[in-house]
């Protein structure tokens, strides 16, 4: 979908080959609309939350999955498909080396990867509703939040 990438999900392809293009761009897109000239895309943003946008065009646009209708094959269309030559090149066929891709090629660097450190603890409270709304008026008090 150009979302995310594969091997490590950094969502960093669209954004900069975009810029690298000079064209606008939008991530994390779920829907798109074109009208004069232009797209109003509505994108997933953290939490839940959705942003809608207009965007002049060209632009650049990573999609989240489910954003198009599948088209199913037929069976003839399958058979067609498998008659085809699928040419396989290297990356000297394309005009590169080792050196221009992967992690040697990568403009980002990886300094660490790690989870962390908690800082507040999930208190859950049990009781009734009365006792649980009790409770809570309590932590709230001792906070001082009210």
């Amino acid at each position: 979908t150009g979302a995310q990438a594969g091997d490590d999900g950094s969502a960093v392809v669209g954004p900069v080959l975009a810029e690298l293009l000079g064209i606008p761009h939008a991530t994390m897109v779920k829907k798109i609309e074109f009208t004069n000239g232009k797209a109003i895309v509505n994108r997933e943003l953290e939490g839940g939350l959705e942003e809608r946008l207009e965007v002049k065009l060209p632009a650049l646009f990573t999609v989240q999955t489910g954003i198009n209708e599948p088209r199913y094959v037929s069976i003839m269309g399958i058979r067609k498909a498998m008659q085809k030559e699928v040419k396989v090149m290297g990356l000297a066929d394309i005009g590169l080396s080792e050196n221009d891709v992967g992690e040697a090629g990568s403009w980002l660097r990886i300094e660490k990867l790690y989870v962390p450190p908690v800082e507040k603890q999930t208190e859950f409270l049990k009781g009734s509703p009365d006792e649980i709304a009790t409770k809570i008026v309590e932590i709230l008090k001792s906070r001082g939040l009210i």
